[in-house]
């Protein structure tokens, strides 16, 4: 029995290959990249050790670089389990779900058919290139050249131009045999019981042929010359060959560039992705003038388990990318998601690649907001948290969002994601808790910043050394330096329990000045170093007197009560805030590694281990306001 070109592909669509293959292979574990449709294993047609049996489910192909076999789900059950081709097909029908054709003559035609029609598609593009080339197209070609695209990029996607004539193309395509029938059954034409003669359906427009996955054309989008037409874009009607919401423009062409790079980008129409081609960026495809569907999606993650949404700043494109994410998260499962790149206001990406060149495009997909983030965003930026009742029904409706999605994994780890969103929105004093890679940095710079800080005070207060060493010995440093400072300052106390600020800065080992200057350090007006190349606390003058040193410098930018000389004992009420400080910041650090919690109690324990962190801080914080007043009359806290 022979079967249809488009009823197998149906069957490679629905049931992966890694399923089929994974039935008689064990996938390595080290080299299988399961998110992405990758599988190695070893191989089942000859003996090996060590995996060469490539497996790749967005090509529904498989290959041993060891032996050479190569094929497909068919023939791998063929080769393998002894099917016959015909027992192959309906196996995989069955467990698709897909029943098995009748052998209609009439589907047999009907396939042969289908396969002519492709080739009066090739005939009409040819058509369309040819007639951009002659003196009708001039001013389509000076169109296409102000739009900054070459010759070269206008016959990699074989652009072409249909004249401003009502049987142009018509009269062409019955030149060459092509009957009334096939014309109208590829679209090409405006017919219809209330037409009396059908019509070319473009006219006087450049035209972007449409191809499927295996690069035939299957279809034309037309963009108008004339600007007073009502319809900018026009997209050839839906016909035996075309189905808009199943094709996605660019799609096989962009397949292996973003194999290679492991990235697809999604823009809004044919030419944002010819611009980003001409650019260097040969990863992009567009859905057909029309919201991104299932289908489309589906596509999508099968090249990449991350594709890159990319949407114009303004109101239109906003709502865009908001329909999608309602698209998107009742079909997400392990491995698949979303990322959305919104370009300034008032841009598309034609305009960055001109201003910027490909380096500000990637700048912008450097920026794009994973899915989890940009679902929380997009509801804070329809609804209002201002008042209890308010934030009910914020918290209400992202956890609606959240429950939309069918994988039940997945969709607690995204009702975990909200929770800690709404912890860092509605708590007490409104101190964010980080999410996750920007704000690790975050918090690693200012957990850094910090140290940098409690080692200044040190220096300026060396009588605290003693009392502070457990503290200063629990301490993370991100610096190696500032680690080994801190090793030597201690090192110098034990030698000397009774240290002043001239001694760290005579006795200190000369490859530790420049920590020194950093975290304590004298103005760099007035450093002055002695004849060991150490900084000094004052130099004789010329007439014989002394100049002093204005030691401290960089201490005393962060923390205006150096200047005052406070107490020891308000001294170590600082350091005590300092400490807390990076108390809070690990048990934020904790918030960041807690993807999911075991239980509701379990996150209200959490919560509340966060907040009484936060409370002490916020205590000592105040109490040390107060000792400050009470020393000097203002208030000490300067720009921490």
């Amino acid at each position: 029995m022979r079967f249809s070109p488009s009823f197998l592909d149906q069957i490679r669509e629905r049931v992966p290959i890694s399923d089929v293959i994974g039935r008689r292979v064990t996938w390595d574990k080290r080299k299988t990249q399961a998110a992405k449709g990758d599988y190695w294993a070893c191989c089942p047609f000859h003996g090996e050790k060590t995996p060469s049996f490539h497996c790749e489910n967005q090509k529904g192909r498989y290959h041993c670089f060891g032996c050479g076999v190569s094929g497909d789900h068919f023939r791998f059950m063929v080769e393998l389990e002894g099917l016959s081709f015909p027992e192959s097909v309906e196996r995989l029908a069955d467990e698709a779900g897909i029943p098995m054709p009748v052998a209609d003559p009439r589907m047999i035609e009907k396939e042969k058919a289908k396969a002519t029609l492709f080739d009066v598609m090739n005939i009409a593009a040819q058509y369309f290139k040819d007639q951009l080339q002659v003196a009708g197209g001039a001013k389509a070609r000076s169109y296409l050249r102000d739009r900054g695209l070459s010759q070269q990029v206008q016959q990699t996607f074989g652009l072409g131009f249909a004249p401003n004539s009502r049987n142009g193309l018509k009269e062409y395509l019955a030149s060459k045999d092509v009957s009334k029938e096939q014309i109208e059954a590829c679209g090409m034409v405006v017919f219809g019981p209330d037409i009396a003669v059908s019509y070319d359906r473009f006219r006087g427009r450049i035209m972007f042929p449409i191809e499927d996955a295996r690069g035939r054309v299957i279809a034309f989008g037309g963009r108008a010359m004339d600007p007073d037409v009502p319809a900018k874009y026009l997209n050839s009607p839906e016909t035996e060959l075309f189905s808009k919401g199943s094709v996605l423009y660019n799609l096989a062409r962009a397949r292996k560039p973003a194999n290679d790079v492991k990235s697809v980008i999604v823009a809004e129409g044919y030419m944002d992705v010819i611009a980003l081609h001409a650019a260097g960026i040969e990863n992009a495809v567009a859905p057909l003038g029309t919201a991104l569907t299932e289908n489309q999606l589906e596509l999508l993650w099968r090249m990449t388990p991350e594709p890159v949404l990319c949407f114009d700043g303004d109101q239109a494109g906003l709502r865009a990318a908001y329909r999608s994410v309602d698209l998107a998260l009742p079909k997400l499962v392990s491995g698949r998601s979303l990322r959305f790149c919104l370009l300034p206001d008032g841009q598309d990406p034609d305009d960055v690649v001109k201003e910027g060149g490909k380096a500000a495009f990637d700048k912008l997909l450097n920026e794009a907001v994973p899915l989890h983030e940009f679902f929380v965003s997009r509801r804070l930026s329809e609804m209002s948290i201002d008042g209890p009742e308010k934030k009910a029904a914020f918290e209400k409706q992202i956890y609606q969002d959240a429950n939309s999605i069918q994988d039940e994994i997945v969709r607690k780890y995204y009702r975990s994601h909200v929770r800690l969103q709404l912890m860092n929105l509605f708590s007490v004093n409104n101190k964010p808790v980080p999410t996750k890679v920007a704000a690790e940095i975050s918090r690693k710079l200012d957990e850094s910043r910090i140290i940098r800080t409690i080692l200044g005070f040190l220096v300026e207060f060396p009588a605290l050394i003693n009392e502070n060493i457990e503290k200063i010995a629990e301490l993370e440093f991100y610096s190696e330096p500032l680690r080994l400072f801190a090793t030597d300052l201690q090192l110098l106390f034990v030698e000397s329990e009774d240290v002043a600020v001239s001694d760290v800065y005579e006795k200190l080992s000369e490859s530790f000045i420049f920590v020194l200057n950093a975290i304590h350090g004298d103005n760099k007006d007035k450093q002055v170093t002695n004849a060991k190349g150490n900084m000094v606390s004052s130099i004789h003058g010329v007439d014989g007197g002394t100049r002093a040193i204005d030691r401290g410098h960089q201490l005393k930018v962060l923390f205006p009560m150096v200047s005052s000389q406070p107490p020891l004992e308000l001294a170590q009420q600082t350091l005590n805030l300092l400490f807390l400080q990076i108390e809070v910041l690990n048990v934020e650090t904790e918030a960041l590694n807690i993807i999911s919690f075991e239980s509701e109690e379990e996150f209200e324990a959490f919560q509340e281990m966060l907040q009484e962190a936060r409370d002490r801080y916020a205590e000592a914080e105040r109490e040390l306001d107060q000792s400050y007043h009470h020393h000097a009359g203002r208030r000490w806290i300067g720009e921490m």
